[in-house]
């Protein structure tokens, strides 16, 4: 399975990079033709000052030589101010690159995150107003034919994201899995169990443990065991994590890759025990 949302995000759109065009135009209207090239770019941009840390996502679209149109997507599950913030920074800096209109594309599962990170960035810099692009649950399409789901598995990944708490859809985005090979269904099943939210990955659970779901297969059991794991391994890094910021303790980048990246589940068991006493992170992995 992915190992964040991050690498997952990416994966999906690097597999169709057609992807965020079609959103801004189902959207937005905005004409980018999809038989335009568009091409995944560098992300790490490290000659730009303004960019702290890599984009999610960032597409030109044109000629390679002369591209007409930057595209920044990035995933919002959070309300976060200062990730918005930094939306505008990596715009800017884009901007600053390329000399062409850049687009952000943000995508935001949840209706109160999408509510609010469509309102107006207003930053530091006089004048300087960014509007952000976001496809909310409502710009998302929700599949009822298999089919149709199984010709654009991106899109149904994102229904699922977006809808996924309704049985309904989760149980059509299952069935388009079984219409592909086992191989690729397996990895657009981790695409979506890897984005979705607490609940939906619920739902998807449920379903794939039924030994009545008629399109129940192996790829379906091993996927549904081991991202059970693996949800587990996050809970108990997050609860050592709540624990060690609570009582102030300092979290190197380290030692947070450590917790955040340990699937041994005594061992977690272990760090969570310790962590109520330890008074430097270096305690914990004593």
């Amino acid at each position: 399975m992915p190992t964040s949302v991050h690498d997952a995000l990416n994966a999906l759109f690097r597999n169709r990079p057609t992807l965020a065009i079609e959103l801004l135009d189902d959207a937005f209207e905005i004409d980018l033709p999809a038989d335009t090239l568009v091409e995944v770019a560098p992300t790490d941009l490290k000659d730009i000052p303004v960019l702290d840390r890599d984009l999610d996502l960032f597409f030109s679209v044109g000629r390679r030589c002369e591209p007409s149109h930057g595209v920044i997507v990035e995933m919002q599950q959070a309300l976060r101010e200062e990730e918005r913030q930094d939306w505008a920074r990596r715009a800017a800096g884009v901007w600053l690159r390329l000399n062409r209109p850049v687009l952000l594309l943000v995508l935001a599962p949840d209706p109160q995150v999408a509510a609010w990170a469509s309102q107006p960035i207003v930053t530091s810099l006089p004048g300087y107003v960014l509007h952000p692009l976001v496809v909310g649950p409502d710009q998302i399409t929700i599949f009822s034919d298999p089919s149709e789901a199984a010709d654009c598995l991106e899109l149904a990944v994102l229904s699922v994201v977006a809808h996924g708490k309704d049985r309904e859809v989760v149980e059509t985005f299952l069935s388009a899995l079984s219409k592909v090979d086992e191989d690729h269904g397996a990895q657009y099943h981790e695409y979506a169990y890897c984005l979705a939210s607490a609940d939906v990955r619920q739902v998807m659970e449920e379903i794939m443990s039924s030994a009545t779901w008629p399109v129940y297969s192996p790829f379906a059991r091993e996927h549904f065991t081991n991202g059970r794991a693996a949800g587990l391994s996050e809970g108990k890094a997050r609860a050592v994590l709540t624990v060690l910021k609570a009582r102030g303790v300092a979290v190197s980048d380290d030692a947070l890759t450590a917790i955040t990246s340990c699937t041994d589940q005594e061992r977690l068991d272990d760090w969570a025990h310790r962590a109520a006493t330890a008074l430097t992170v270096d305690e914990l992995f004593e």
